[in-house]
């Protein structure tokens, strides 16, 4: 970690598209230590008329603003620029949270769904023994 002038800046885990469950969880750890996994998940309410709002709440709504926005900057900095790319249109941490999550979530299940039907397809490609090879394929 680098230190400066008493604030911790956290080494970010580095996701490149692979291994997206391991790097999710150590992303939600580094942001339940920063106080903003709750943030990240559920969004940031914004309301229509801010005019109701007591000093303290509007300065409560800032302080949310600014949190989400380190957020985002961490997910920013904790992707290579290929993911980047995917996501830098994105103007909360849910979003570009909620966009990886849709993109790679799963992904492993996916693969190795894949692979068992790639397996089972290999399994079934048996010769017969009056079978020649050209007829077999």
């Amino acid at each position: 970690m680098v230190s400066n002038n008493n604030l911790l800046q956290p080494q970010l885990p580095r996701f490149t598209g692979k291994n997206y469950h391991q790097w999710s969880i150590l992303m939600k750890v580094l942001y339940e230590s920063q106080e903003l996994l709750s943030l990240v998940e559920n969004g940031l309410v914004e309301l229509e008329d801010q005019s109701a709002l007591t000093q303290a709440q509007l300065t409560e709504l800032k302080d949310n603003k600014k949190k989400d926005k380190k957020a985002l900057f961490f997910i920013f900095q904790a992707v290579d620029e290929v993911i980047f790319e995917r996501i830098s249109s994105t103007n909360s941490a849910k979003e570009a949270w909620d966009t990886l999550n849709a993109a790679y979530k799963g992904e492993d299940k996916i693969k190795l769904v894949r692979l068992q039907i790639l397996i089972c397809e290999f399994d079934s490609l048996r010769m017969k023994d009056l079978e020649s090879v050209e007829g077999f394929f």
